[in-house]
């Protein structure tokens, strides 16, 4: 029974996370007339939470190496319910760039406290966690975080018929849960307490760096150009729905439930059946990646609405085999003192597409032809990698014999 409230607890920090950017994407086009801003104020709504996030997630891992995943894990959680607070509070306010400016130191502290939720989500579970059941875990995580974005939208297209802030009351409720649960529920793994001065571990990070740079940056590039794609396209689907198609509230948050439950079911599938298989996630990599690239080449040339929504279901299904595979990947295939860092410079990547994917799509979108071309060239480059360092897999400590650290 402990074990399951802690995997559910663990599973709240993704989900959290997700709320950030996902609950806002339908509301953007309401929240930029409401307070008369321009596109790229518009989608600094969402970088404005990606990017420190992104800059800071490496120092959280260093962080929660040296003084203890839980506590930092908790300082992150109060961190968030300030800035969700602040964010809050710009609804009330009656002067637009006043409410502009609450809502963007709201959102960076949000940031600042999401840095210390997925990240350190896994790498908890890592530590906490051994072989078939550790899979399982990390596949659950990433459910939790495609479940939240499956509802997200949802909430936030209904909260929206309401007032444009009415969503922010959301953030702080659930990160309470979640700082309860993480008190109360959760130990704290013996392997995050590294005693190691600064200047030692920064030594032993370059040479894990030098070491695994091989296998580590293809899986991280693929993982980062996924969240980007992900977040890109919600983006465009959010004002193309409601501009173009003139569908609103509710009915416009459900339409998003199509790619991001895809994505989900196959995360859930992969997450289950993975275990220690390496050949399988190969060839879960190998599938996931094909349905990217033949869904992205399509839509290349149909961008009617209902073939965008078939085409980016099945893509982000695809990539729901793919994000299973590359956690697993990441964190069983280096040591204990190490796991900490090296997970924490995959979820800046991924951060970094998340914050990446609304500026460059708001920007792409005026040609939608275009906007897919590039989308598509940028999965070639990524899916060529990491296909050739493919070979490189097999030799990963997950598939030895014995287990690094263990």
């Amino acid at each position: 029974m402990r074990e399951k409230v802690t995997i559910m607890t663990l599973g709240l920090l993704p989900f959290i996370m997700v709320l950030g950017n996902s609950m806002l994407i339908p509301l953007l086009p309401t929240i930029q007339s409401s307070l008369n801003l321009s596109t790229f104020q518009t989608g600094l709504i969402l970088s404005s939470f990606s990017v420190p996030a992104a800059l800071l997630i490496p120092f959280v891992g260093i962080a929660s190496d040296r003084y203890g995943r839980k506590r930092i894990i908790i300082l992150s959680l109060v961190i968030m319910i300030i800035g969700s607070v602040y964010a809050c509070v710009s609804g009330f306010s009656v002067d637009h760039e006043q409410a502009f400016q609450l809502l963007m130191t709201g959102r960076v502290l949000q940031g600042i406290g999401a840095a210390g939720t997925t990240t350190l989500a896994m790498v908890l579970a890592g530590d906490i966690f051994q072989n078939e059941k550790r899979s399982k875990v990390l596949g659950v995580l990433e459910v939790y975080n495609g479940v939240g974005k499956v509802i997200s939208p949802i909430l936030g297209a209904t909260a929206a018929l309401i007032t444009w802030y009415s969503a922010f009351f959301v953030y702080p409720v659930v990160a309470l849960v979640a700082l309860i649960g993480i008190i109360l529920c959760v130990g704290e793994s013996t392997e995050g307490k590294d005693v190691m001065t600064f200047n030692v571990y920064i030594q032993k990070v370059r040479k894990v760096l030098k070491r695994e740079k091989s296998w580590l940056f293809p899986l991280f590039s693929i993982g980062g150009l996924g969240l980007f794609l992900l977040f890109g396209t919600l983006y465009y689907l959010s004002f193309l729905i409601e501009e173009t198609y003139h569908i609103d509230g509710f009915f416009k948050g459900t339409a998003f439930v199509f790619p991001l439950g895809a994505m989900t079911l196959t995360s859930y599938w992969t997450g289950k059946r993975i275990k220690n298989n390496h050949e399988l996630m190969n060839h879960l990599m190998v599938l996931g990646l094909c349905l990217l690239l033949i869904m992205f080449a399509l839509l290349i040339f149909l961008h009617s609405l209902s073939f965008i929504m078939f085409f980016l279901t099945i893509a982000f299904g695809g990539l729901g085999f793919v994000l299973p595979c590359l956690n697993m990947f990441i964190t069983s295939s280096v040591k204990d003192e190490e796991r900490g860092f090296v997970v924490s410079l995959y979820g800046t990547v991924r951060f970094i597409g998340v914050a990446l994917g609304p500026i460059v799509f708001g920007y792409w979108m005026q040609d939608t032809k275009l906007m897919f071309i590039f989308s598509f060239m940028f999965l070639c480059s990524s899916a060529g990698w990491i296909g050739y360092e493919m070979r490189m897999f097999s030799r990963l400590p997950i598939f030895r014999s014995r287990e690094v650290g263990r």
